[in-house]
Formats: C-alpha cells, sequence, structure tokens
C-alpha cells in the first residue's frame, strides 16, 4: 500500500485540487451554499487565508495560506470534506475499503496540492483559479462564473474586471486526457 508523504511548511501558501468521486456531477454548484457553511464552520476551529477559490460542478481549486506554525491542511481538508458531506445527507459509490473506514464515497480520497515557491508561482495559481471555469467552458469570461474569488478581487482592486485571462503554463493538478500507454 503506497504511502502518501505530504511537505509540512508551516505558514505555507499551497495551491488545492480536489475533486468529488463522480466527476460527471453538479453537486457542488448546487450544493455550493453547503460547501461554504463547511468551509466557514472549519475556518472557525483552524482558521485559514484564502487567497482563491473556485467552484466547479464537481471539483474546485483554492490558494490557501496557513497561519505561522501551522502546517495542518490535511485535517481541515478532512473536516471540510466531513462537515459537507454531511451537510447534503448524500453518499456516493462505494467500494469495501470505503466502507470499512466509514467514508461516504462522495469525494475522491485525497486531494492534490502544491505548495507556493515564491511570487510569480503564487500569481499564476491564483489567476488559474480565475480562469478555470473558462477553461473548461462554463463562462466566456472569468467573472461571468459566479462560484469565485475573482469578485472579491475585482472589488478589491487586485484584478481589472475585464482580466484577459493569460495564464502561465504549468501543472495545476489536472489530469489531461493522455493517449493510454500499452
Amino acid at each position: 500500500m503506497p504511502r502518501y508523504l505530504r511537505p509540512r511548511r508551516p505558514g505555507a501558501s499551497l495551491f488545492f485540487t480536489v475533486t468529488l468521486a463522480d466527476r460527471g456531477s453538479d453537486l457542488l454548484v448546487r450544493e455550493v451554499q453547503a460547501l461554504r457553511e463547511a468551509v466557514r464552520a472549519v475556518r472557525a476551529e483552524r482558521p485559514f487565508g484564502i487567497d482563491a477559490w473556485v467552484v466547479l460542478p464537481d471539483h474546485l481549486h483554492c490558494v490557501w495560506t496557513l497561519p505561522e506554525g501551522d502546517a495542518d491542511y490535511s485535517t481541515r481538508w478532512k473536516d471540510i470534506k466531513t462537515c459537507f458531506t454531511k451537510s447534503v445527507g448524500l453518499t456516493g459509490a462505494r467500494s469495501e475499503s470505503k466502507v470499512a473506514k466509514g467514508e461516504a464515497g462522495l469525494w475522491q480520497r485525497r486531494f492534490w496540492e502544491h505548495h507556493i515557491r515564491d511570487a510569480a508561482d503564487y500569481e499564476a495559481h491564483v489567476r488559474y483559479c480565475w480562469i478555470n471555469p473558462v477553461k473548461h467552458g462554463l463562462v466566456s469570461q472569468a467573472d461571468d462564473w459566479p462560484f469565485s474569488s475573482i469578485h472579491r478581487d475585482i472589488r478589491d482592486g487586485r484584478v481589472e474586471p475585464e482580466w484577459s485571462g493569460v495564464v502561465p503554463e504549468g501543472r495545476f493538478g489536472e489530469v489531461r486526457n493522455r493517449p493510454r500507454q500499452g
């Protein structure tokens, strides 16, 4: 069984991709208020900064900054997923191992994280959050998507309303369709 070792840098800024088990679902946008409440509840117990966030139908991306001296993002994600799952009262398909571990099966087990390296890396990942709904063909402009922190960032003057959506190439935690190797 693989053992996943995640870096632990207290006070770090991190980019995350978190995905539902059912990649065709629209649950996250249908139940966005329950997701917001789950995040609020967890932040009240275990604070963290939200630098960027976008919720799409079956996955989300975000950039967090953890408090100084705190590196525990995994527990925060476990708690957000658990709180959301209990709130919506749904379960997904469950393997024997998910049943044995008491998992509801709504979320993919793990998440993808990336520790932000520098200011340019930070900016690229924040902008990736903003542009993701356009990338997925959900809207033609980033600010047309209602479930994005771009609205807060436009209001706060962090980005111009007519932002072009240019994001540098890079790995952002989404699997691209690749031909299978035989």
